[in-house]
């Protein structure tokens, strides 16, 4: 915009005449940042209408009010990361790569007093770098800017990044915080952060202020829980050292800390992850009778790369025996937990821990990681991550290993189990499936859960068909409101971790839910019948057939009926059995190999007549 256009819009608006400077900076080729439209260039002013005229990603040569563009649009300096990565990406690129401190300290340069709080400079940098590299790139330089003297990091987003005038090292300025705050959680972070940074000699005579402060923040303070005081006590110790300090006398002692082992459970799940290890240390030197127990113990509540480490450290410790039958007699138990589930199934192939693993690889553990999925699915809020059903997903083929030993009505109910998992959205669910049908064919009912063709049908007496009817019926208005009725109260007996009952009365849904749906599908296929249509020119559903044996003559009668009719004490046979399909579509006369019992035998149709008759 010319002065001209300038003047008559502040006349027109007299408000804006604070403004004048931003509108002055309005010009063709200038970068802005729009509150809605987000990124574009100014690429001119058309003065018939009085309109800039603006190209935003994905809205070209759009036309804006430059009145309303005063409280609604930012005009970026020419040095801003933005403009620059616009003008001079290669070099920006570059220093993504190469050089991002002094990517972060351009972008804060652009800023009055070279300054900005970390969430504005996340936002801009994001845009930079692109959302999705940003996260793991950003935690990396965080690392990086600690220990650059240029910049000062906020120790809070609402606080500011800044350039400084003049270099600081990381010490002094952890020094200078750590002087400044009384927070014992804070003071702790600050000595850790020492214990990382190079610190030079000189400045080693002012470690003793330090050493001094974590000593009594450990000591006296109430801020701490369990875990934060054993640590503290651990970068204590570490400080101690680098002084040259013996510090074997100073309370509490780290052994002090974890010597009540009801404890230890609760402090291993906040500890931190580097201190993981010589936490483990600490128990062995501390409980030196007892050691074995408490990480075993330790092992089955883990949680994340804690797991490990108890694995590890047992092996190391001559307990791969001891480890071995633990796991077997937890899968049994049905007490392993979705960490140690987790870490099973990604270390199952691994050469240091397959001898560890492979007696536990079966549908067993299945089994136990559905219970440990569904588990974790009741107990969290929301549509929360679920780490074991993602690697469930994401490894194809951990449900072949899984189910390498299975026979089908193992895997129709580990499906079954799948179908009714609340750990799984229903299109997972159907993925997961078909890994097992992959394996096991007959189980493509568990997927379309539709009735068969009326070709798949199969006949039945209305008295067996009844039986089924009510067997279904006893399922559905008493056996499954019961279970639910015990799953409710189980529910209620606290933690489900430790809940035998709880386990009990789902693994009974699992089966009730299974029954419920195979007797669906068979009562939809089932075709009621009086065998009144049977004939006597072959053996079909409603004959008697009387058999001759060929090799002694002695003679022996089957009735053939329905699917659901067998009776082996009296000679009834259902159709759809090896003897009743091998019978069918016999004349009298004919000859037929038979496996009655395990012997084979020959036998010749001597008559044939009707069931309905014979009653």
């Amino acid at each position: 915009m010319n002065s001209e256009a300038i003047s008559a819009i502040v006349s027109k608006h007299p408000a804006l005449k604070a403004s004048k400077a931003k509108l002055e900076a309005m010009e063709a080729g200038a970068y802005v940042v729009h509150r809605s439209w987000g990124f574009g260039q100014i690429k001119s002013f058309d003065e018939s209408d009085q309109k800039l005229v603006i190209d935003f990603k994905g809205k070209k040569a759009h036309r804006m009010d430059p009145v309303f563009c005063v409280t609604s649009m930012e005009v970026l300096p020419a040095k801003h990361i933005l403009a620059r990565k616009e003008t001079d990406g290669a070099k920006v690129k570059e220093l993504i790569e190469d050089d991002p401190v002094q990517l972060v300290i351009d972008t804060l340069s652009a800023y009055p007093g070279k300054a900005a709080s970390a969430i504005e400079l996340e936002i801009v940098l994001t845009q930079v770098v692109g959302e999705e590299k940003f996260k793991r790139w950003f935690s990396n330089v965080k690392k990086q800017l600690v220990k650059d003297p240029r910049v000062g990091v906020p120790a809070k987003k609402t606080e500011a990044y800044i350039v400084r005038d003049e270099p600081v090292s990381a010490e002094t300025e952890i020094l200078e915080e750590f002087a400044n705050t009384r927070s014992a959680r804070r003071r702790i972070s600050l000595a850790e952060d020492l214990l990382a940074a190079s610190i030079k000699e000189e400045s080693k005579s002012s470690l003793a202020t330090v050493l001094s402060g974590i000593t009594e923040a450990v000591r006296d303070s109430n801020q701490l829980d369990a875990s934060e005081r054993l640590y503290g006590a651990f970068v204590r110790d570490e400080l101690a050292k680098i002084l040259g300090h013996d510090n074997g006398s100073t309370n509490p002692s780290q052994s002090e800390l974890i010597k009540e082992v009801r404890g230890l459970t609760a402090i291993a799940e906040k500890i931190p992850v580097h201190f993981q290890s010589r936490f483990l240390d600490l128990v062995k030197e501390t409980h030196p009778l007892e050691w074995r127990e408490i990480v075993f113990a330790l092992l089955k509540t883990s949680q994340g790369k804690f797991t490990t480490e108890c694995i590890n450290f047992l092996m190391e410790n001559g307990q791969a025996d001891e480890l071995a039958a633990a796991l077997k007699r937890w899968k049994t138990e049905q007490n392993l937990r979705a960490p140690v589930l987790l870490w099973i199934i990604k270390n199952r192939h691994s050469k240091k821990f397959s001898k560890l693993l492979n007696e536990l690889i079966t549908p067993r553990l299945l089994g136990a990681i559905f219970f440990a999925i569904d588990y974790e699915a009741l107990q969290s809020a929301g549509t929360r991550r679920i780490p074991l059903a993602e690697a469930l997903s994401d490894d194809a083929d951990l449900i072949s290993d899984l189910l390498a030993s299975a026979d089908t009505e193992t895997a129709r109910d580990l499906g079954n189990s799948l179908l009714l998992n609340q750990g799984f959205e229903e299109l997972t669910k159907k993925s997961l499936l078909a890994r097992f049908i992959k394996l096991f064919p007959s189980l493509q009912s568990l997927v379309s859960g539709e009735s068969e063709t009326k070709d798949e049908q199969f006949l039945v007496s209305r008295e067996s068909y009844e039986k089924k009817r009510v067997e279904y019926e006893e399922i559905v208005s008493k056996r499954i409101p019961e279970n639910s009725k015990a799953i409710s109260v189980a529910r209620e007996h606290g933690d489900l971790k430790e809940n035998s009952e709880f386990k009990m009365a789902k693994q009974d849904q699992g089966v009730l839910m299974g029954q419920k749906a195979q007797l669906e599908r068979d009562l939809a296929r089932a075709r009621i019948t009086d065998f009144s249509e049977a004939s006597t020119d072959s053996i079909s559903v409603g004959t008697i057939v009387d058999l001759r044996d060929v090799a002694t003559g002695k003679a022996v009668r089957y009735s053939v009926l329905g699917a659901w009719d067998s009776d082996p004490d009296a000679h009834r046979i259902a159709y759809k059995t090896p003897l009743g399909q091998a019978l069918m579509g016999k004349k009298v006369g004919e000859h037929v190999k038979l496996k009655i019992g395990s012997t084979h035998q020959e036998f010749q149709i001597a008559g044939i007549t009707r069931f309905i008759d014979a009653k």
